[in-house]
């Protein structure tokens, strides 16, 4: 994923950068192809200069909190993710990557049974994903909800509800199971199978704490509680063919150790993954 210092970056740096080290895939950010800022001439700028690197754009993350008390702010957030879909389709992006909200570390955003129901913040996801769905099986978009901790969608089981209440082959998840352990969801081999080609998009984040206590980390490949040997076998057994995309937010070993070395972070989190993968 193009974010921390890749987010300062040209998209040519970003590409050169990646593709030294050994990444054959980007994720990209509204960073750097946000709709409101670019046109569509120059977001496919962005995809060939991608492709000339050899290189495929895995997904866009359009991440937009959708439960929120201001209308306004709502309402314009809805109609980012329904550009996105249209703009990105026409740019041959294939998957965009959302979530539900609120978000628990934005002071503004809403606490669930504290300033709103349960009840009223579902309806106004399910109002949103109403839409979404709509406009993404016009343009053949595929929406890769990732359950994030502290959101109304935040492991399979909560991520599930959303999923099943419509019937779309192109309304799946981004599989990040360092959100799911977080929970207590640890059998990934079963989680997987239970997605099976549902799952869009992946992100290989581990993690180990006690979200409700706001007591936890991701921390580095391996380090967690995510079985990787599991994870890795079961995308076998699904014959996953899509992409798994690094998200690194090792927070306090990125600024303390690396030095905010973004490089430096790509470099060793691809080296991880071989290593979980048993490849050389």
């Amino acid at each position: 994923m193009a974010s921390l210092g890749f987010s300062q970056m040209q998209p040519e740096e970003v590409l050169r950068v990646l593709s030294q080290i050994g990444y054959n895939g980007v994720e990209w950010t509204l960073s750097h192809l946000d709709p409101r800022k670019k046109s569509l001439k120059e977001i496919e700028r962005i995809v060939n200069l991608t492709h000339r690197y050899n290189m495929e754009v895995s997904e866009v993350v359009v991440q937009q909190d959708l439960v929120t008390l201001n209308k306004g702010l709502r309402k314009s957030r809805i109609e980012l993710v329904l550009q996105c879909i249209e703009v990105f389709s026409e740019a041959s992006i294939n998957t965009i990557n959302l979530f539900t909200g609120p978000a628990p570390w934005d002071s503004k955003a809403p606490k669930l049974h504290k300033d709103i129901s349960e009840k009223k913040a579902w309806n106004m996801v399910f109002e949103a994903y109403d839409k979404f769905v709509s406009v993404a099986e016009k343009f053949k978009m595929n929406l890769a909800v990732e359950g994030v901790w502290g959101m109304l969608c935040h492991d399979y089981y909560t991520t599930r509800l959303l999923i099943d209440n419509f019937d779309s082959p192109y309304l799946g998840v981004n599989f990040d199971p360092s959100h799911d352990v977080l929970y207590g969801n640890l059998d990934v081999e079963w989680i997987i199978k239970q997605w099976d080609k549902k799952i869009k998009h992946i992100h290989l984040k581990d993690a180990v704490g006690i979200p409700e206590e706001g007591k936890f980390i991701f921390p580095l490949l391996g380090e967690g509680n995510v079985d990787w040997k599991s994870f890795f076998k079961a995308l076998d057994k699904i014959n996953y063919q899509g992409f798994v995309s690094v998200e690194f937010e090792s927070f306090n070993y990125y600024k303390n150790v690396l030095g905010g070395d973004v490089k430096e972070a790509a470099k060793i989190s691809l080296q991880q993954v071989r290593k979980l993968m048993g490849l050389k």
